[in-house]
């Protein structure tokens, strides 16, 4: 199920998302959104609507200083702190998120790890293929970047369909 994507530009990070829920052969379309931002963070997610509730309504995320190294906190406190949350909230499992902050885009996935590629744009879930095949080639501006990015990924691939959101920070 799903397709986040997420888009570095400006200074900003831009997450859109899906609203796709998928069991088996089943789907259907969910009233809240899978990406949203949590103080200054903005986070997408995909795996379990269970871990985004979490995420989303339960977790206090730690603070940063700027002096501190960010991809060393994303990888230690964040994590920690994410994993912490979870676990309190009965929620086991592994995930796979997409986390913006301070002008930066990292992936976290199922099993804790933290991931930032050289690109300024990521993606995951069922559609992560198609969305980052149209982000390759896109131009303008980072919302409609993603809407096309999102549709590009419904059209191929059942797991995911509109509305899309999509949230800044």
């Amino acid at each position: 199920m799903t397709c986040i994507v997420g888009i570095v530009y400006g200074g900003k990070v831009y997450l859109g998302g899906d609203s796709a829920g998928v069991d088996g052969t089943d789907i259907n379309v969910r009233t809240q959104s899978k990406v949203f931002r949590n103080g200054d963070f903005v986070i997408g997610y995909t795996t379990s609507f269970r871990m985004g509730n979490l995420l989303q309504h339960a977790f206090v995320p730690p603070r940063w200083h700027p002096d501190d190294d960010l991809y060393k906190f994303m990888v230690t406190d964040f994590v920690d702190a994410a994993k912490s949350c979870l676990e309190a909230g009965g929620y086991t499992a592994g995930g796979n998120f997409l986390v913006g902050y301070a002008g930066r885009l990292f992936e976290i996935q199922d099993d804790w790890q933290v991931s930032e590629t050289i690109d300024r744009y990521m993606a995951v879930g069922c559609g992560d293929k198609y969305a980052l095949g149209n982000l390759y080639d896109s131009k303008g501006a980072p919302k409609s970047r993603i809407i096309k990015a999102l549709n590009a990924a419904a059209h191929c691939n059942a797991g995911v369909r509109a509305p899309f959101f999509v949230e800044m920070v």
